[in-house]
């Protein structure tokens, strides 16, 4: 097939990329800047933003798949910010593939669609959708999730995955970050600290957008459909992070702070970092904090029947694999 990538130069598009490539598909990567690695891999690139309705249209054509992986995501700066590209960037895409004939199209989405800050414990697709929302990053996921839905037809079958904390090498954001507030003394474990949490090794997650696809027929199952993905064994929240610490030749995590107290923290920095007009993430908000405390965890029971999504690298091997780039 004749696959476009959207944020293709991401930390899950790459490793997308590079699984269609090595199957034979032919790519196309729907990125905003020119990147030698992806020309390298033999793919073509299209330069474009997703609020560039013109250039998304461009870049569909003669496509036969598109996977939208690209995003905005975070946790400070304004409502526009994350609207723009996230809903309305999803919005042209749709667009683009109902007017360029695109067969399928499947969505990166974020169990955060459903995290209303209490414990997820074992929850599975027919969780609601929040009435009250923590922060932007999520909520503009779940507008454009439901409308990747309900767009599925006949001529565009769509499907929405919802792969939880994605790790593992080449990662340019949850650990980095991770470690470098470690180094400087500034992580506590927030909570009681037995709070458990689901996660998906990169790789794993990069496959089962491709099982997903190839799954998504007129008349299946998956047509329409929305997914959690996991490892499927969930992990201690602090545990994990204890263990990457290792890893970075960091010591485990001591202090500590309630959920009450991060809360307030958080709630406090999301207004001081809204009055001053800034972009950048607070180091902490209210989402954050009940991440960091609460259980959730997912199952994965639908997406192993409908598309037989199994993660092929372990908990363990995917540890040892971050390992050695560290």
């Amino acid at each position: 097939m004749h696959a476009l990538v959207t944020g293709a130069n991401g930390f899950l598009g790459r490793y997308l990329v590079e699984q269609l490539v090595a199957r034979g598909d032919r790519v196309t990567a729907f990125i905003r800047r020119p990147d030698a690695q992806l020309q390298a891999l033999g793919v073509t690139t299209a330069l474009g933003d997703l609020t560039d309705a013109s250039a998304i249209r461009t870049a569909c054509q003669g496509v036969d798949t598109v996977f939208h992986v690209a995003a905005r995501a975070g946790l400070g700066g304004p409502w526009k910010s994350y609207f723009e590209p996230n809903v309305l960037g999803t919005r042209n895409v749709l667009a683009a593939c109902q007017a360029s004939g695109v067969q399928k199209l499947i969505f990166t989405s974020s169990p955060s669609v459903t995290f209303d800050g209490t414990d997820q414990r074992g929850v599975d697709e027919r969780a609601p959708y929040p009435t009250r929302w923590l922060a932007h990053y999520p909520h503009s996921k779940a507008i454009a999730e439901q409308e990747v839905l309900a767009a599925n037809q006949p001529n565009l079958l769509t499907c929405a995955l919802r792969p939880h904390l994605i790790w593992g090498p080449r990662d340019s954001h949850l650990i980095p970050k991770l470690i470098d507030r470690a180094r400087s003394g500034r992580l506590r474990r927030v909570g009681s600290g037995d709070n458990l949490i689901d996660t998906i090794f990169v790789e794993n997650a990069a496959a089962a957008h491709l099982q997903a696809c190839d799954a998504l027929q007129p008349n299946s199952p998956v047509a329409g459909q929305a997914y959690f993905l996991s490892q499927g064994e969930p992990v201690n929240c602090w545990q994990w992070i204890n263990e990457l610490l290792a890893l970075a030749q960091l010591p485990p995590v001591t202090k500590s702070i309630s959920l009450r107290a991060a809360w307030a923290i958080g709630s406090v920095c999301e207004t001081a970092w809204k009055l001053a007009g800034r972009a950048s993430d607070p180091p902490m908000t209210r989402f954050l904090a009940a991440q960091l405390a609460t259980h959730h965890y997912f199952d994965i029971s639908k997406a192993r029947r409908d598309f037989g999504y199994s993660p092929l690298i372990s908990h363990a091997a995917g540890m040892q694999r971050l390992a050695a780039t560290l």
